[in-house]
């Protein structure tokens, strides 16, 4: 293919410094962002319309170009609805919406960037489509923690387990009625990925289970309030 995607390759790794450098412009300038509710709103909406139609333009894309199919084309992945989420706590704010956010969506999401399930490269459209759509699930996530004062908790993290896991007997059966292979639950990716390190199908499954916790229980350690004050600034 003309665009073939190689993992680890020039672009790859000039896409994750993109990233890691946009996070430490986040961070470096998160007491320098309005405060006014109705620009709080603005910004966040507009970006939450950004990853829409990025993301509507993906799903046009296939379509038009033939790919779109049952078996992969759904919203199902676990970043595909950690984005879904994303655009709804960028829409209202509501601070229920976080917890998902920030622990799938950033330990989806960075795995996602480190070995990227992609096989179109730069400056093909889906390149930018995934790695913009990605990185705005993370950047939202930090966003909210660092710019509007949410916080994560273990009682979030828990949440976020729960619904992770009610979730997969529902995959389970679509990806049995699609002959499917949403959020990896019936093989590994081909192109590699860090589910090669979990053992063979299919207890790398149950092995992902450990690991997301672990992951999860590192993020709140890392982000979580040591102070009993730490409200969100602005929370409907």
């Amino acid at each position: 293919m003309e665009y073939a995607f190689k993992m680890f390759s020039g672009v790859h790794l000039t896409s994750a410094i993109t990233l890691f450098i946009l996070i430490l412009l986040l961070f470096f300038t998160r007491n320098k962002w309005s405060h006014q509710q109705q620009k709080i709103q603005l910004r966040e909406r507009f970006f939450a319309l950004t990853l829409f139609i990025m993301d509507g333009c993906y799903y046009m894309w296939l379509v038009q170009t033939g790919r779109w199919d049952w078996g992969n084309s759904l919203p199902l992945e676990l970043c595909s609805i950690s984005l879904i989420v994303t655009m709804v706590l960028l829409w209202t704010g509501n601070k229920k919406f976080y917890p998902f956010v920030f622990f799938a969506g950033i330990g989806g999401a960075i795995q996602a960037v480190v070995t990227p399930v992609l096989d179109i490269n730069f400056p093909h459209f889906r390149f930018f489509h995934f790695f913009y759509t990605h990185f705005g699930i993370i950047l939202t996530a930090l966003y909210f923690t660092w710019v509007r004062g949410y916080r994560p908790t273990f009682k979030g993290l828990i949440q976020t387990m729960v619904i992770l896991n009610i979730l997969l007997p529902f995959l389970f059966a679509i990806n049995f009625i699609v002959d499917g292979n949403y959020m990896f639950l019936q093989e590994k990716p081909k192109g590699g990925s860090l589910l090669d390190f979990l053992g063979p199908y299919p207890w790398y499954v149950l092995s992902l289970e450990f690991v997301a916790f672990g992951v999860f229980c590192c993020l709140w350690l890392l982000f979580r309030n040591r102070s009993k004050q730490g409200e969100s600034v602005y929370v409907k």
